[in-house]
């Protein structure tokens, strides 16, 4: 018989609440497998409305939702629905848009792919931090246009990754990851997180500073808070305006963590540089300026898994619906206490 908890030999029932694109990405037939291997899973397509009669019948019946982007709210209608519901897997980062009150005042447990969602964003801002360091970009589009060697002898001493200082603003699981990407060059990284101690940071390697001591002292500072009403609009003019002249600001976080008026300011009068993956609005208009500024990157918030990378977020879900089923419990469980500091 099967046991009615996680344990040896339990076979949970699996259902997956996501958009339908969402699933046809991130699951392909090969993870779809896998992923029935380990629980009883209902067939596709994935639940992206909860009120229909099917999404009813499978939510009665499910122990697991398997959940992504575009997954609704699981509200109190929603768990009156899944009786069984003991755990969620998210196959994507924040779980802020579907987990809600009703489910940690029900208990079911919940595990987040954001630690996999981390790694190829800290590896496109440590791309963006040795690029800009060198001026690669700038000096790329300059070669197109002159099609003649620069004068490399006369570069300005501040270009290149040679000791440059960069500063990290918050030790999410990227600003961490960062970090830890950024141990094997000569570069000096500075922290500021309100919320690390000294003695973690120096395990992390890295010097704390104050808030205006980061922007100050640095010649990258790379932004990974979420975006909190404490840190909305966190950084702020008087902080981008005591940035050292040619600093560059990297914002892969979100984009209203940025006052955007006044980044645009410095950008457009040639006092620093910005690489920017997420705006405020998160597209610009079309005849903002930042578009044909030399001195911006704009990319398409792109730095988050995307392509063959969605195979590692799937890996993780697979790994913690293994480990849950188990009674092992999950490695990567969301806590309801720390969802205020989350993204």
């Amino acid at each position: 018989m099967t046991p009615s908890a996680p344990g040896p030999g339990f076979r949970p029932r699996a259902a997956l609440a996501m958009s339908r694109d969402a699933a046809a990405a991130v699951l392909d037939p090969a993870a779809l497998a896998a992923l029935g291997e380990l629980c009883d899973l209902a067939a596709p397509p994935a639940l992206d409305d909860l009120g229909t009669p099917r999404a009813r019948a499978l939510l009665a019946e499910a122990d697991l939702l398997v959940t992504g982007w575009g997954c609704p709210p699981l509200d109190a209608a929603v768990l009156a629905a899944a009786p069984r519901l003991r755990a969620v897997v998210h196959t994507a980062g924040s779980v802020r848009g579907h987990v809600t009150e009703a489910c940690w005042e029900r208990g079911i447990e919940v595990s987040s792919a954001a630690a996999a969602n981390a790694v190829p964003v800290a590896e496109y801002t440590l791309g963006m931090i040795l690029l800009s360091g060198k001026r690669v970009l700038e000096r790329a589009r300059d070669y197109r246009v002159s099609r003649a060697r620069d004068s490399w002898l006369g570069l300005p001493a501040a270009v290149g990754n040679y000791r440059r200082r960069v500063g990290i603003l918050s030790a999410s699981l990227i600003g961490r990851r960062v970090i830890e990407l950024l141990r094997p060059h000569d570069i000096e990284v500075l922290l500021h997180d309100p919320y690390v101690t000294a003695a973690e940071a120096a395990e992390l390697g890295v010097g704390p500073v104050g808030l205006a001591e980061l922007f100050a002292r640095c010649d990258t500072v790379s932004v990974h808070t979420p975006l909190l009403p404490a840190t909305r609009g966190l950084v702020g003019r008087t902080l981008i305006e005591s940035m050292p002249g040619d600093a560059v600001l990297i914002n892969t976080a979100r984009g209203a963590v940025v006052d955007q008026e006044a980044l645009t300011d410095a950008v457009l009068a040639g006092r620093i540089r910005a690489v920017l993956d997420v705006t405020d609005p998160e597209v610009l208009p079309a005849g903002h300026p930042l578009w044909d500024s030399d001195h911006a990157l704009l990319t398409p918030h792109l730095a988050g898994s995307q392509g063959n990378e969605w195979r590692r977020l799937t890996d993780l879900a697979l790994a913690e619906t293994a480990r849950w089923a188990s009674g092992a419990g999950f490695r990567y469980p969301v806590r309801r206490e720390r969802l205020a500091f989350l993204a």
